[in-house]
């Protein structure tokens, strides 16, 4: 059975249909019409229909069906990745591309002629997806035979996890460095090429596995191993070592999602064998990153509706075949969400705090919590950041803290501390608790429940429970409520919270907003605070007293019902109650934390933090209101958690360094911003410069002559390099309003000459996959923020230019400013550039036979911040003309078989 739906691919190029008679090029308002009209095969409606300027385009994306017929299968979402999924040759025009989707389409629907591994369970979810009308079902339905008996689904299909016996304490051991030595060479290989630099960085990491000999100060190291050096088998081999011999596990923590998927590959090298390996190495992430079963089954059975409910049929499919569970960045295609505008998939994952652990019915085959056993028996732990800090502020699983920790990517860990140890009475902080407490409180669908439902039957047990629970139900009501930001813009607040967000409101637009504001975010000290604010803080913080006084008489009630151990508490009983605890206590900390912040309106400042008041803004929309405080060092508190229960930590990075102008100066950033200068016992130090060739690998072009400010001359050297390079380009952007004004002057220019643009923040694509799509197109140029200037790893000829609007200074916002005052002064912003564009022009040689060209657009770059680049890497201001000229020059296959245009 042939498939008879027409096809439409829209791209900046132009926009074809594909029927049975044939392709043709077709207008936009036709492209519409038909769409409207008629069933289309599509490949990503989301990004055809922002295209078209049509946002309520549906139809057969094909997208979708592979989700379905191929769930935790990895793919490009392109024609180049579609066509290397079903094994089509890949469409070599665009004009090509709506013929192929209809051959590729067709391909996914004959798998089940064949050996289809996802077969089990299809049936039954196909069925559930013809009720919801999803435009595939019926001719999926047409491919698929009834099962002779019943399938195992979902549910009754995934495993449960088994608790065992805790584990022991580490062993006391010395690593001996010929071991060490001995380990790496089996992770690099016999015929490996010996490299000199690795070998040093793998000793000089055994530090961080000696046996700790003073409280409070672990064995720390500061390692920076420039790029190429091959850092991650350098510090696997005394990490895996240690582990093997003193029977302990080493938390590997990360910043980007790319490096804990990296590291996972690694892994392959210490355990060959899958079963072996999935045993010793897991990859742990926080909870909201896992589905949550019981979420799921709400949406199935009708807390979701019309396209989130597809979703959820689709992320059930998934599911069923998943390796952990993870949503983010694991295998659920990361476009898989953006498919589904206002899409539910957050409501699938456990953000909100509500777990009820053993009391819920699929606590025995929960994601998350067989990921939290698994990682109590492995040897290796591949988590982030985030997760360490607060699996150690908060984390339930007491017994088995990690002793030996390493910090890949460690120059993040400054600005993760300063996320993670933040205050924030907001709107939207204070409703979400309030939601927590109370539960649903204008009916609707969804098995969401408040605290008194949640602990009904334990607070039943203890008459003070039961007390306290209703005591903080009628103190949540004082919190903001539904409809808040509407009251408080309208001058009519309800209640001491919304009144105290009003006056934030109101001081802050006094101060901060000035003459031709972007209608971005406004803020403001917390300094010399006017009447009506001082006089909101005091009912304000009375209210949040008399909330956090019944949490934390509840968290103790619980402990003492835990301590007393009656009849009826088995160990699932157990396990809710000991999470319950745990919830309870993050919140009351919070509220607590919350009610400090408050002491300090019309008070004094404490010297330890940065107190302002602010109004989140997007294009002039508020979304959000309130009091912020972070500490100025938050390295402190860092320490005190994280590094001083250690026994050893290794903390390394390509860029660890990087805001030093001398070596002294960076070393002496590096130990500030990790927390080092903390410890009783100083942090050893280790430095390997990269391997590769900067001097004859790569340049970087400073452009004098595109004025700043003039958003069309920029626009023209974006659009001029990348034609010239034939794409490969990364544009780098410090601000979103540029970046999108960017991509709308140029990407149809790019695309006149083959050239593929993408952006974020302007296509509707998560970041994870749009750079996979980059990686896999070398004709492809890739437009984004911070998150791209730190986050991806392309070598090869995908990435051969990288280019920066201009200077990359810090915003200035009330916190930088309280940081520069108290670091240096603009000797704190140096450091900072030179850390950025460390960064940025890091991502551009990632290999010894990478070759590339960074460019600065600014004529303004101060010579003392050009230390940021390697030594011996050629530096030189030149004309656009110049830069363009340079950039024809790149190596790249797309340049055999396209003219490129040099001419403006």
């Amino acid at each position: 059975m042939s498939l008879r739906y027409p096809a439409l691919h829209a791209s900046h190029s132009g926009i074809w249909i594909a029927t049975d008679e044939g392709t043709r090029p077709i207008g936009r308002g036709e492209a519409i019409r038909i769409a409207a009209d008629t069933p289309v095969i599509v490949l990503n409606a989301a990004l055809v229909g922002q295209r078209l300027g049509y946002a309520d385009l549906a139809g057969l994306d094909v997208l979708e069906l592979f989700a379905f017929m191929c769930p935790a299968r990895f793919m490009v979402p392109t024609p180049r990745g579609l066509a290397r999924a079903t094994g089509l040759e890949t469409p070599a025009r665009d004009e090509d591309v709506a013929t192929f989707l209809r051959a590729a389409a067709q391909a996914l629907l004959d798998l089940p002629k064949g050996e289809w591994p996802e077969k089990e369970g299809a049936w039954m979810s196909a069925q559930s997806l013809f009720r919801l009308r999803w435009p595939w079902a019926p001719v999926i339905g047409d491919h698929l035979v009834k099962p002779v008996e019943a399938e195992r689904w979902l549910f009754s299909k995934l495993p449960e996890w088994s608790e065992g016996a805790p584990r022991p304490q580490p062993r006391t051991i010395t690593l001996d460095g010929d071991e060490t030595q001995a380990r790496l060479a089996h992770l690099t290989g016999s015929a490996a090429e010996q490299r000199t630099g690795q070998r040093a960085f793998a000793q000089a990491a055994m530090d961080a596995f000696g046996p700790r000999m003073v409280r409070d100060s672990p064995n720390m190291v500061l390692a920076e191993a420039g790029t190429g050096i091959g850092k991650t088998l350098g510090y696997l081999a005394p990490a895996s070592l240690w582990a093997e011999k003193a029977g302990g596990a080493v938390w590997v923590s990360t910043f980007t999602k790319a490096l804990q998927r990296q590291l996972g590959q690694e892994s392959a090298r210490l355990f060959p064998d899958a079963t072996v390996r999935k045993q010793k190495v897991v990859t742990r992430k926080g909870r909201e990153n896992y589905l949550c079963l019981l979420n799921l089954e709400d949406a199935l059975q009708g807390g979701f509706q019309n396209r989130a409910a597809v979703l959820a049929q689709l992320v059930a499919r998934w599911a069923a075949y998943s390796a952990d569970g993870d949503m983010v960045g694991g295998d659920l295609p990361g476009w898989l969400p953006t498919l589904f505008r206002r899409n539910g998939s957050t409501a699938l994952t456990d953000r909100r705090g509500e777990c009820v652990y053993a009391g819920c019915p699929h606590y025995r085959k929960c994601f998350i919590e067989r990921a939290a056993r698994a990682s109590s028996e492995a040897d290796i732990v591949i988590a982030n950041h985030a997760l360490v800090m607060v699996n150690a502020a908060r984390g339930r699983e007491l017994t088995t803290r990690p002793t030996r920790y390493v910090f890949d990517e460690g120059h993040h860990l400054f600005d993760a501390a300063d996320s993670m140890f933040s205050t924030a009475l907001t709107g939207q902080e204070t409703i979400e608790i309030r939601r927590w407490i109370l539960g649903p409180e204008s009916g609707g669908r969804g098995r969401r429940r408040g605290l008194q439902a949640r602990l009904s039957d334990v607070a039943s047990y203890d008459e003070g429970g039961a007390r306290a629970i209703s005591e903080a139900v009628v103190a949540a009501q004082a919190l903001a409520a539904d409809g808040w930001l509407q009251r408080v813009g309208e001058g009519a607040p309800f209640g001491p919270i919304e009144t105290l967000l009003a006056a934030v409101r109101g001081l802050t637009y006094a101060r901060a907003e000035a003459a031709g504001d972007a209608g971005y975010a406004l803020e403001t000290e917390l300094a010399e605070p006017d009447a009506t604010l001082v006089e909101a803080a005091g009912p304000a913080a009375h209210a949040l007293d008399a909330l956090v006084r019944p949490l934390v008489t509840l968290g103790r009630r619980l402990e003492a019902v835990l301590a007393e151990a009656p009849d009826w508490m088995d160990g699932p009983a157990r396990a809710r109650v000991e999470g319950a605890i745990a919830s309870i206590g993050w919140r009351a900390e919070t509220v607590a934390a919350w009610v400090s912040l408050l002491a300090r309106v019309g008070g004094p400042a404490s010297p330890d933090f940065v107190d302002w008041l602010a109004v989140d803004r997007v294009e002039g929309r508020e979304y959000d209101i309130g009091l912020h405080r972070h500490w100025l060092d938050p390295s402190k508190p860092f320490a005190e958690t994280v590094l001083k229960p250690a026994h050893g930590a290794l903390v390394t990075s390509a860029t660890l360094r990087g805001g030093g102008a001398d070596p002294n100066e960076g070393w002496a950033v590096a130990e500030a911003r990790t927390g080092a200068n903390h410890l009783l016992r100083g942090a050893s130090r280790f430095e390997a410069s990269s391997p590769f060739d900067y001097a004859s690998q790569a340049e970087v072009l400073i452009v004098t002559d595109v004025k700043r400010g003039d958003m069309g001359a920029l626009a023209n050297a974006y659009a001029r390099l990348g034609c010239a390079s034939g794409g490969g380009m990364l544009g780098l952007f410090t601000a979103i309003r540029r970046l999108r004004g960017v991509h709308a002057r140029i990407a149809d220019r790019l695309a006149r000459d083959g050239l593929p643009l993408y952006a974020q923040h302007v296509d509707p694509i998560d970041t994870g996959t749009l750079i996979d799509i980059f990686r896999d197109d070398a004709s492809a140029s890739l437009l984004g923020t911070d998150a791209l200037r730190d986050g991806v790893d392309v070598p090869g000829e995908s990435l051969r230019l990288v280019v920066m609007e201009g200077v990359p200074w810090p915003k200035p916002t009330v916190l930088h400013a309280a940081r520069r005052l108290a670091s240096g002064g603009s000797a704190y912003d140096d450091r900072i550039v030179r850390a950025r564009l460390a960064q940025a022009f890091g991502r551009l040689i990632r290999r010894a036979d990478d070759r590339g060209m960074f460019v600065l657009l600014s004529a303004a770059m101060p010579s003392r911040l050009l230390t940021a680049f390697p030594p011996g890497v050629r530096i030189e201001r030149v004309t656009l003309d110049e830069a363009v000229l340079r950039a024809s020059r790149l190596p790249s296959v797309t340049q055999v078989v396209q003219e490129v245009r040099l001419d403006a």
